[in-house]
């Protein structure tokens, strides 16, 4: 081979490694990362204290129109939690973790709030 040959073949080869590292490190387009959030592939826990407020103050999640919406609240008190303008909502016991995951089908400013102490925890933005 070629000194020319061999640069594109080892060219070739390094720009093929980089796609692949991309797909990968991206996540690809599998059903699992369709099911993560936006922080990195992991999925968000807000974590409420035993005096009800959420540890490290309101959650801001942002999501876009046609992603999976997921979260997780890990409760020290018993309340339900309300995503409001999605109007779902969860009843989570003290001690106990609840998950979230549906589309994100509805653009705007959304609070998912502790409903029986009107606590906020999350700002859920959902953008076009």
């Amino acid at each position: 081979m070629n000194s020319n040959a061999a640069k594109m073949a080892i060219g070739v080869g390094a720009i093929a490694v980089a796609v692949v590292l991309l797909i990968v490190l991206k996540g690809g387009n599998s059903d699992e990362s369709s099911k993560t959030s936006n922080s990195g592939g992991k999925v968000p826990v807000v974590v409420v204290d035993k005096s009800g407020k959420p540890v490290g103050g309101i959650r801001e999640l942002t999501y876009n129109e046609g992603e999976r919406i997921h979260f997780e609240v890990k409760s020290g008190v018993s309340d339900e939690v309300h995503v409001h303008g999605y109007d779902i909502m969860k009843d989570v016991e003290a001690g106990g973790t609840i998950s979230f995951d549906f589309p994100a089908n509805l653009e705007g400013v959304f609070e998912a709030e502790l409903e029986g102490r009107k606590e906020q925890i999350i700002e859920l933005t959902v953008n076009p």
